[in-house]
């Protein structure tokens, strides 16, 4: 069982950015797909961005493409989201996952294995 710790979150204005971190353990890191996603106050947890096992392809939601970037690397067992031009709306705690394949899905069926979360919040 693939053990995923987020890092990274913290309190941001508008325009601001971050850069979270998940350091993964468990298995062979590079064979898993990795997700980001978040729940925000009294909404359900949504899809953010994935990335495949080999870190050569990407996928985002529509609200953060142009802003957000995943990246990987699997040296250190570590994903990275790094979230530009911050807006409130991205106020939420955000989850890194692991799937147990190589493709990058949206759906949070398709992963796995989840790690504890880290707050972040953008003031207005």
């Amino acid at each position: 069982q693939v053990q995923l710790v987020e890092s990274g979150g913290g309190f941001v204005q508008t325009g601001g950015s971050l850069r979270l971190s998940c350091a993964a353990s468990g298995r062979t890191f590079s064979r898993n797909a990795m997700g980001w996603f978040r729940q925000s106050p009294g909404k359900e947890r949504e899809f953010v961005a994935a990335i495949t096992g080999s870190g050569g392809s990407t996928i985002y939601a529509d609200s953060v493409k142009g802003r957000f970037t995943a990246s990987r690397e699997n040296a250190k067992n570590t994903v990275y989201l790094q979230m530009n031009s911050l807006k409130p709306a991205d106020t939420g705690v955000y989850y890194c996952a692991a799937a147990p394949t190589s493709s990058a899905f949206r759906s949070a069926e398709r992963y796995d294995a989840w790690g504890q979360g880290t707050q972040v919040t953008v003031s207005s």
